[in-house]
């Protein structure tokens, strides 16, 4: 049978026609001979109805021996409700009375019920093909579909080719670890996975593309978090003659379009914009959430000459910060437990520990700290963190990085636990001039923050190789909702500036070559200038969806321990194979 309408489309308006629906039975509720059925397929419910007055007995025969997720087709008149609506379904006004009635395929017993929301993830990604049945899945895929749809209409509206790029490439020490792919006809030799398509798309601007944009695979072989898969999905952007005027402009406008054709919501522009250094300083970090004003209150100055050494050898220290958030009314819910939960958070970023005061009614502390402060330096500190009574202060004492972000992440987690965070809010940021490397503590040595490709601030330039440190990017970040949405830059075009940025990273002259060659080559060929940014597609679906993880929306996503519990993947494989591809694992053997 061929179907007429789907199961989410029936309206009073069809009433008194003939139709006929497929999909799978959700229910089935026998009274007495009567048989009612709720249908379903991906666009909704309808409610069948059959008697054997009406329906016939061989429909009503077929239909006593149906079980959930019994795939069927039936065919019947639509008929009102009348007086039995169902508020809850689309379709609630109606019902089909079925008058034939075929089953065209069985199915076994579910491995779980499709609405029990206390079903473990790992059983339901065990049973993916299963879970897509569930609305919440399958919500999550249409509205995918939806958003990429809607991006692939926008840059082609504004001019943009769509190209692909490699997914075999070369492996470059570019920071996260390259899933490799031995080469059989190149013995000993690998390919990699592609971590995203940065010099591939430089490479089209130095051809002459101009704009380009791809929804690319991309793969990383790193440790996961509830926001990172080994395989995802960023929409890749690049631009030639442009500055990052013309990004933010770009990416607002897409921004724009999505949330008003997805979420049927009008979001402002231009998003605010905030250097790294404030949002670190009063956010505690590079993608603060602004749907709440817990702030962080730099208390250096004011602490620098105090009774209290740890605080004194902070703040009169190079790089020192001590940093302070107020939970303003929070003090009675900060439960010994709560504040040890913290105190550990802070330890682990570096801090030696966490200072917290409880506000009395009289505005002194309830605190162990006390005893080190004189009355007055209390009050000082009250008055710069507006402290009042109910409210507890946390204080750490470190390097300004250190400080930020251990109070920033109490920040994230206090907000979430104390129902700070509002409800259907969205609200977009640029964070904007990055520094342009990182040096590692231990070594000295100097690693690119974002990627070695990254220009530096003109006004940088001259200081890339004397001050390394105080170089700042022409980067930027989007961020919603405290969650980076993705980033970019302005490139390097000139192969001397490239050449210069891998000398300060400690990358050789024959090392440069070996892993870049064809980037500098490039460059030297009239590369135009140059910019664009990544966006990741799972992270914007997440975040309109609502969902809590990335495997929300995405179809087959792996575990937090990178496996696929439905393919049982990665697996092992034959001594056969390894040696036609010249290779040898030296993991243990495994028995069994």
């Amino acid at each position: 049978m061929k179907r007429t309408h789907n199961c989410g489309e029936l309206r009073s308006s069809h009433v008194g026609q003939t139709v006929r629906l497929a999909g799978w039975i959700r229910a089935r509720r026998d009274f007495g001979g009567i048989i009612f059925l709720d249908l379903r397929d991906r666009e909704g419910l309808t409610q069948v109805y059959l008697d054997p007055a009406v329906s016939g007995a061989a429909a009503m025969e077929t239909a006593s021996q149906v079980r959930d997720e019994y795939v069927v087709c039936i065919e019947g008149t639509v008929r009102a409700r009348e007086g039995k609506v169902n508020s809850k379904m689309a379709t609630g006004d109606v019902e089909v009375v079925a008058t034939s009635f075929e089953i065209l395929n069985k199915s076994r017993p579910m491995p779980f019920t499709l609405e029990d929301d206390k079903v473990s993830e790992e059983l339901r990604m065990k049973y993916r093909y299963l879970d897509f049945r569930n609305a919440s899945i399958l919500n999550g895929v249409k509205m995918r579909h939806r958003v990429t749809k809607c991006m692939r209409d926008f840059f082609d509206n504004q001019g943009f080719y769509e190209v692909e790029t490699p997914i075999l490439s070369k492996s470059t020490p570019e920071g996260a670890r390259d899933y490799l792919v031995p080469s059989r006809v190149h013995p000993g030799e690998f390919y990699a996975l592609p971590q995203a398509p940065q010099q591939y798309k430089q490479l089209l601007m130095v051809g002459g593309i101009e704009r380009y944009f791809q929804i690319a695979r991309c793969f990383r072989d790193e440790d996961l978090r509830a926001d990172r898969q080994p395989e995802f999905t960023q929409v890749d952007v690049e631009m030639s003659f442009i500055d990052a005027e013309d990004i933010y402009l770009l990416v607002e406008g897409l921004m724009k379009k999505v949330m008003k054709e997805v979420k049927g919501i009008d979001i402002q522009t231009p998003f605010l914009r905030m250097t790294y250094a404030e949002a670190m300083l009063r956010y505690g970090s590079d993608k603060p959430d602004l749907r709440y004003d817990l702030e962080l209150v730099d208390l250096t100055s004011t602490v620098a000459h105090c009774g209290f050494k740890v605080l004194t050898d902070a703040a009169t220290a190079k790089d020192g910060k001590v940093m302070a958030l107020n939970l303003k009314g929070l003090a009675d819910k900060a439960t010994d437990k709560k504040v040890k939960e913290w105190t550990e958070t802070v330890k682990s970023y570096g801090p030696k520990g966490l200072i917290t005061a409880k506000i009395n009614d009289d505005l002194t502390w309830k605190s162990s700290a006390a005893k080190f402060l004189t009355a007055d330096e209390m009050v000082a500190i009250n008055g710069k963190t507006g402290a009042a009574p109910g409210d507890i202060l946390l204080i750490a004492a470190d390097k300004f990085r250190t400080s930020c972000e251990a109070l920033g992440r109490i920040r994230t987690e206090a907000a979430a636990e104390f129902g700070l965070v509002p409800d259907n809010v969205f609200k977009f940021l640029w964070v904007v001039e990055f520094p342009l490397l990182e040096q590692d503590a231990e070594t000295g040595h100097w690693a690119a923050m974002h990627h070695p490709f990254t220009s530096p601030m003109p006004a940088h330039r001259h200081l890339l190789k004397q001050d390394p440190g105080v170089v700042n990017a022409q980067a930027y970040d989007v961020v919603l909702n405290g969650t980076e949405l993705g980033g970019g830059s302005i490139r390097i075009h000139d192969s001397a500036l490239q050449a210069d940025m891998f000398d300060v990273l400690g990358i050789s002259a024959d090392e440069q070559q070996l892993k870049f060659g064809h980037i500098l080559d490039a460059l030297s060929y009239g590369a135009p200038p140059h910019g664009g940014l990544a966006l990741g597609l799972d992270r914007v679906v997440m975040l309109l969806a609502g969902a809590k993880s990335l495997r929300e929306v995405i179809a087959f996503p792996k575990t937090s321990k990178a496996t696929c519990l439905m393919t049982q993947s990665p697996s092992l494989v034959d001594a056969k194979q390894l040696k036609d591809l010249c290779i040898a694992s030296t993991a243990p053997e495994v028995k069994g």
